[in-house]
This record gives structure tokens, C-alpha cells and sequence, in this order.
């Protein structure tokens, strides 16, 4: 599904979320806190769009972004002009790189569609650096309230209906739907970063609480060079 929709991917973005992708973007990297020449790990980097924009926060980082969908990171490697971006196919529940090797792990609507959540928050926390932050921004379930219909009908009629316009791929943007509605809310995911030995910083919402940016941090010191 993340192949089909590969191509058209920052175009349905920018359109389902009105241009505010790139600012939440924006916040996950500010949130990331990077050193100026850290090492950062982009978990499900798709086109590369987050990674991006922690290499503007700080130039000299060394970036790693990995997808496990092969036509995401060709789209990504066409379309992103960053040098110090190093590109990796890999699994989110499985990742290839030592315990605490980075400064900071970021993912942008990864955790709702990770086959174990719990596996994939413990893979991000075991490759961080004691001291290193975890950032994650995912989709959130509407709260209930006065705005909880005017949002289902929007994630559920109007996304669909843009997708098969613009990306001929409604069924993709159905699950998304499907798939935010059934994810935790916020508190929950805030419980599931505590419980795999984070310490959470902070909790921002955006676009009406249908979007969650998650900021935690692992306990300890890094060891000095």
C-alpha cells in the first residue's frame, strides 16, 4: 500500500492536512533537540520529508532514515537534495543498528501502523543514547466533543474522496481513516513510551487533537567521548 502510494505521498499530505505537515515536521525536529553534529535515526522516513527538516535545524548532523517500503525511499531519494542524509531499507520492529548509537529517534505516523507497537518503541529506545531523546508524531483519535463528526466525516468521506482524485488510491487513505480511529489517544501513548523506560517531556497537539507530537527522553547520561 505505502509502495502505490509513493509517488503522490507529499502531494496528499500537503492536501489531506491543508499544508500543515511540514510545521508539525518542523515542531518533531525542534522537539529532537539535535546536537549540532549529533547522530539521528528517522524511523519509517518515507520520502524523507522529517529527516529533511532536522538537517536544517542542524546542518552538520549525520542522518539515517530507514523505510521498509523500497518505491518510498526512491521517491525520497529523488525528491530531497540533503548530502549528510544516508538512506536505509529496513524493519521498524527490527533495527539494524547497535543499542545507543543515536542522539535522537524521530518518526512521523509511524507507531499506528508498527505491527507491535511495544516492539517498535523498545527498538527506538534501546538505539538512543541515555540522555537522547525519542519524538513521534502520529495521528490521534478525535476526542469526543462538538467537533467529533465534522472530523469523522472528513478523515472517513473528504480523504477518500481526494485520494481517488489525486493519487488514484482511495482504499489507502480509507485505512488511514480506519487506522487513526483505532489508535491510542494521546495519554495512552504517552503510557506505552513510560512503560518501555522513557521519561515523557511533553505532549503537543495540532489540527483540532487529531494529530500528537510525543516527546520523551531516556534516563542517564551519555558516556563522554
Amino acid at each position: 500500500m505505502f509502495g502505490r502510494i509513493a509517488r503522490r505521498y507529499d502531494l496528499m499530505n500537503a492536501v489531506i492536512t491543508f499544508g500543515r505537515d511540514r510545521a508539525w515536521r518542523r515542531a518533531a525536529a525542534a522537539a529532537a533537540a539535535v546536537p549540532p553534529a549529533g547522530r539521528v535515526l528517522d524511523v519509517a522516513t518515507g520520502t524523507g520529508v522529517l529527516a529533511e527538516e532536522v538537517l536544517r535545524r542542524a546542518p552538520r548532523a549525520a542522518v539515517i532514515g530507514i523505510d521498509f517500503a523500497m518505491p518510498m525511499i526512491r521517491a525520497g531519494m529523488a525528491a530531497r537534495r540533503a548530502p549528510r542524509l544516508r538512506w536505509c531499507l529496513a524493519d521498524a520492529l527490527v533495527l539494524p543498528f547497535p543499542d545507543d548509537c543515536f542522539d535522537a529517534v524521530l518518526s512521523a505516523f509511524l507507531l499506528r501502523n508498527a505491527g507491535s507497537l511495544e516492539h517498535a518503541i523498545e527498538e527506538q529506545t534501546r538505539v538512543v543514547k541515555p540522555g537522547g531523546r525519542v519524538v513521534c508524531l502520529e495521528s490521534s483519535p478525535r476526542r469526543p466533543g462538538p467537533l467529533r463528526p465534522a472530523a469523522r466525516w472528513y478523515m472517513h468521506r473528504v480523504m477518500p474522496l481526494a485520494a481517488a482524485l489525486l493519487a488514484g488510491d482511495a482504499p489507502a487513505y480509507r485505512y488511514l481513516a480506519e487506522s487513526t480511529a483505532a489508535f491510542l489517544p494521546p495519554e495512552s501513548l504517552a503510557q506505552a513510551l513510560e512503560r518501555a523506560g522513557l521519561r515523557l517531556l511533553s505532549i503537543r497537539t495540532f489540527m483540532a487533537g487529531t494529530v500528537a507530537l510525543h516527546t520523551a527522553v531516556k534516563p542517564g547520561e551519555a558516556p563522554r567521548p
